[in-house]
């Protein structure tokens, strides 16, 4: 099973919702998009058949989709449910309503709700009842999810449960689509992480941590031993690598809006989400100068293309004014004051 986004483009009146990107989700793929809540409920719209492109067109199965399309099924953000039936009517409803083949104590035992099956939904917390909301859609058995922030608000326990659940769908070939707003969630969701913004579509590189060396010194004979290189050459790796959980993201520089150093840790602040940074501060800084980055504080290093203003506070208290969703504000030391007028050619 294919869904497949072409040249699809979404304009309101005179604003780009997003421009034309091209994206393939096939089966055995867990692919996350990491949007904005605007861009994500468009694409929910666009899904369902409730809205229609501005330019392309999304197809399932190599036929264009419209609200009739069978075989897929979705996992809403906000989901309804009968507050008075219990866990176990509420999935034999829905098993005789999607006429399932699938069984229900099976399906009890993949989001772990054996213990609550007699418990009626409305005295479920939160978490549990996003586990039974899963079960609902594990009986009707779709050949495709599209799933809406899955993991928004879960309980640790229930995020484990949801991860192996859909590896579980992927090993039955199914193919997945993740809309989350959320990076952390898309890298540790997806197989495959992409970004779509005002900009277009862009694939986010990550990589899995390498396992910690040995600490016992390798043993190479006389006839084994390692080949050395004749020369090495110096290599610019441009990226900056961040952590999240066990996997390396990596981020180009101009994404960056600033990176804030905190109790000895840094972290890189990218449109509203903060990520650990493996590097010091005072690393970052050499490394992001050629781009344009600037130290405007000791615990602070600023994207100046994002600066959108400098505020004055008192003769010695400035700030800078990013140009992002949130407005962010950094504070700006009266020393580097005086080295941003001379970088800008002010007296």
């Amino acid at each position: 099973m294919v869904l497949q986004f072409k040249d699809a483009e979404k304009q309101y009146s005179d604003n780009v919702i997003f421009p034309s990107f091209n994206l393939l989700v096939a089966a055995g793929d867990i692919t996350a998009l990491h949007t904005n809540v605007n861009i994500r409920q468009q694409l929910m719209d666009l899904l369902l058949g409730t809205s229609t492109l501005s330019n392309g067109e999304i197809t399932f199965e190599e036929k264009s989709l419209s609200a009739k399309t069978a075989g897929i099924g979705f996992f809403f953000l906000e989901s309804g449910y009968y507050e008075r039936l219990s866990v176990i009517e509420t999935l034999r409803f829905h098993h005789n309503l999607h006429n399932s083949s699938q069984s229900v104590d099976d399906v009890l035992q993949s989001v772990q709700l054996l213990s609550k099956r007699s418990v009626k939904a409305g005295k479920l917390n939160h978490s549990e009842r996003k586990r039974l909301q899963l079960a609902c859609l594990l009986l009707q058995n779709p050949d495709f999810y599209v799933l809406e922030e899955p993991d928004q608000n879960l309980d640790h326990e229930s995020k484990r449960i949801l991860f192996s659940v859909l590896h579980g769908l992927r090993e039955q070939n199914k193919g997945i689509l993740v809309l989350t707003g959320n990076m952390e969630s898309a890298v540790t969701l997806g197989t495959d992480v992409f970004r779509l913004d005002d900009k277009g579509l862009h694939r986010v590189e990550t990589a899995d941590e390498e396992p910690e060396a040995s600490e016992e010194p390798a043993i190479h004979t006389e006839e084994e031993a390692p080949l050395q290189p004749e020369s090495l050459q110096p290599v610019r790796f441009e990226k900056i690598p961040t952590k999240v959980n066990e996997k390396i993201v990596l981020f180009d520089p101009p994404e960056i809006d600033y990176i804030e150093s905190s109790e000895g840790q840094s972290f890189l602040h990218i449109k509203g989400e903060a990520f650990p940074s493996y590097f010091t501060l005072t690393e970052l800084e050499d490394r992001l100068l050629p781009f344009g980055f600037f130290r405007c504080h000791r615990s602070y290093i600023v994207n100046l293309q994002k600066v959108r203003e400098v505020i004055t506070w008192t003769k010695n208290s400035y700030s800078l004014v990013l140009d992002d969703a949130a407005k962010s504000k950094i504070p700006l030391s009266k020393t580097k004051m005086v080295s941003l007028k001379e970088m800008l050619g002010l007296k």
